[in-house]
């Protein structure tokens, strides 16, 4: 078969940067963000989470091919802030919606198996 192994899907070779950062020469505070080993599953809500930012003027996200396991995000923001600044707060924002999650998850679960 011609597909790669499956671990290729997760695992990031050696060399090979999780994120890389690329500004774009012809557009003012805009740049690319290329997320080695991701899928739709983090380029939606990270893509959605950036929709969430006023200075953010324009956010979205490419898989270059179905066999390369990467993808671009490219985001365009207003003069007040950068594209760097607002994946920053992008990512710090869905850590801490992903804390609060799994700590209420973690309190009704305890709070069901008391009661059993």
């Amino acid at each position: 078969m011609n597909a790669p192994d499956r671990y290729e899907r997760f695992v990031v070779p050696e060399g090979v940067a999780k994120v890389s950062y690329e500004r774009d020469t012809k557009i003012i505070n805009a740049a690319s963000f290329t997320i080695e080993r991701e899928d739709h599953t983090i380029g939606n809500i990270l893509r959605m989470q950036l929709h969430r930012d006023e200075n953010v003027l324009f956010a979205g996200y490419k898989l270059p091919h179905p066999l390369k396991y990467k993808i671009i995000i490219r985001i365009h923001t207003t003069s007040q802030s950068s594209p760097m600044q607002a994946y920053n707060q992008a990512i710090n924002d869905l850590d801490k919606e992903l804390d609060h999650l799994k700590n209420a998850f973690e309190a009704e679960l305890s709070r069901q198996s008391v009661r059993q």
